[in-house]
């Protein structure tokens, strides 16, 4: 029986490398060698500690001649800078150095949120300060509360703009957020009940979540401060709100929201709309069934969904919404560690397709990818290694433009059946993903040309990581349990080891290259044959999977 039951045993190396996967972008050895005799309780307590993020804002170091700099923090209205475009794609690379930064669960569900609430930075978020207040409204509250930032979302500047509900009056209403709201980002539809009618809504409901949405407008300025997130936020403009009373239907029990007629008369009724779309006990099954596909497996039997989503729900009720007692009983239980049956082989660990975002954290953080620091060299790394190489090129070519979905939907890996994560792997992302290991050993841009900034020193990842580097087997196996979710077999070893020692050589001679390496500092033979094997192991089926 599937089991939220916590793992008794402490963790070993295979489910140290699960939960850190699952949990975290930044994959490290160390981090690996903390968490092995760890219970599967106090490793994930210990990744529930809330930091500062390393980078404070991000920085745009263009045009050369005078740079923007931390536009952010300037008086002048965000859409009179130039280069809208790059700005946002430096705002993904402030976020993703501050990942890879931290080894917490925090990045991890900031993510999940962008996943249950999407935006597309690209297509109608607004100038890119608004996207900034937007990703750091997700990282207050990855920790937090998923009723509370479903109230707050409303009167995000880039969601008003995104969804159009800034255009949205009491005398000319727009209900796409309305429709979204509940579709996407909360109850969801149900079962089909009739035209534009689902089981957990109808068409009345969309119509009268409209009238509740009525006149919240996006600032231009950015000069309302919420109080309690400390982020810009957007305002209500009274006159244009439709104060009647609004009903709803039988699938809200025909509760009726009363109309109020001034601006704090309007935030109580989108409280008052929230708790009751909150009410409902399909929210809560709703958000656990996403966060079940995005840190367990993306399908489930009819047992898990009673003895693990529903029960999951529960908790999340109970605890008013808060999401991390949801989080940390998954992903300290028996379930998610596939120890609840008489087969741990069989079911969740490599259960789940990289996304693009997992495959270059894990690479970079596990091979010490060498990259610009951007406080010392912003131009280098926001510019030259992330926006040219990582956002345009690499993310692009894997099938993931960051934070930029292609539908209101978000990313089909993470709600699409029947393929759910296997969108990630097809014929038009091989190329891409396969190229992204070649391009950072050899610190070039393999995809479409040019130098990258940064570059990975296989030479030094396995004198620094590997305990038996002078012995192929051992070293081909030592790295597979750093990559893989499961140990490889002795043909799969002895494939890896055929780019270490040539087909008809003795195992010594590798053996001998090694340690005339370490004699005399010489690493032309086997950088060669390292950069080889590395590039091999990475594009593997098996790194490909978690």
């Amino acid at each position: 029986m599937a089991s939220l039951n916590p793992l008794s045993s402490n963790l070993d190396l295979r489910k140290a490398k699960h939960l850190l996967r699952r949990a975290t972008f930044n994959y490290t050895k160390e981090q690996l060698d903390t968490f092995v005799g760890m219970s599967a309780t106090d490793a994930v307590n210990s990744l529930t500690i809330d930091s500062a993020n390393t980078l404070p804002e991000p920085y745009d170091p263009l045009p050369t001649e005078s740079p923007d700099g931390f536009w952010i923090s300037s008086s002048e209205l965000p859409n009179t800078f130039d280069g809208q475009s790059r700005k946002r794609a430096i705002i993904t690379a402030w976020w993703w150095y501050n990942a890879m930064q931290q080894t917490t669960l925090k990045h991890k569900l900031a993510f999940f949120l962008h996943t249950s609430f999407p935006v597309g930075k690209d297509d109608g978020v607004g100038s890119a300060t608004y996207f900034y207040d937007h990703i750091n409204l997700l990282d207050f509250y990855a920790f937090g509360n998923l009723k509370t930032i479903a109230k707050k979302l409303p009167l995000d500047n880039g969601m008003l703009d995104y969804l159009d509900n800034t255009q949205n009056n009491k005398n000319n209403p727009n209900d796409n957020y309305a429709r979204e709201y509940l579709e996407l980002h909360t109850v969801l539809k149900g079962a089909q009940i009739g035209p534009e009618n689902y089981t957990n809504y109808t068409e009345i409901d969309v119509q009268q979540a409209a009238r509740v949405f009525s006149g919240f407008k996006k600032l231009a300025d950015r000069s309302i401060i919420d109080p309690d997130t400390n982020i810009p936020m957007g305002y209500i403009n009274i006159n244009q709100h439709d104060t009647d009373d609004k009903t709803f239907s039988s699938a809200f029990g025909n509760q009726t929201i009363i109309g109020r007629e001034t601006e704090l008369g309007a935030f109580e009724e989108l409280d008052d709309f929230v708790e009751m779309v909150f009410a409902q006990p399909e929210t809560a099954k709703a958000y656990c069934r996403k966060l079940y596909r995005y840190f367990v497996k993306s399908e489930w039997s009819e047992d898990v969904e009673t003895d693990i989503i529903e029960p999951l729900a529960e908790i999340l009720i109970a605890n008013d919404y808060e999401i991390l007692p949801v989080v940390t009983t998954l992903l300290s239980s028996k379930h998610f560690y596939d120890a609840d049956d008489g087969d741990p082989t069989d079911n969740i660990i490599g259960s789940i397709i990289k996304s693009p975002l997992q495959l270059l954290s894990e690479i970079s953080s596990m091979f010490e990818l060498e990259y610009p620091d951007p406080s010392t060299n912003a131009l280098y790394y926001y510019s030259n290694f992330f926006q040219n190489f990582i956002h345009n090129r690499f993310f692009r070519a894997a099938g993931m433009d960051l934070y930029n979905p292609d539908t209101v939907a978000g990313y089909p890996a993470y709600y699409q059946e029947p393929n759910f994560d296997r969108y990630w792997f097809s014929s038009n992302t091989l190329i891409g993903r396969y190229r992204l290991i070649e391009s950072l050993v050899e610190g070039k841009n393999t995809i479409s040309g040019g130098d990258i900034y940064a570059k990975i020193d296989t030479v030094l990842f396995v004198k620094n990581k590997i305990a038996n580097a002078s012995d192929p087997n051992l070293l081909v196996s030592e790295i597979a349990d750093l990559l893989y979710p499961e140990s490889i077999d002795t043909d799969r070893i002895n494939y890896f080891k055929s780019f270490l020692v040539d087909e008809g050589f003795p195992d010594y001679y590798w053996t001998g290259v090694w340690l005339q390496y370490i004699n005399d500092n010489d690493d032309t033979t086997i950088r060669t044959r390292l950069d080889a094997l590395i590039i091999a192991m990475v594009n593997a089926a098996e790194f490909q999977l978690m």
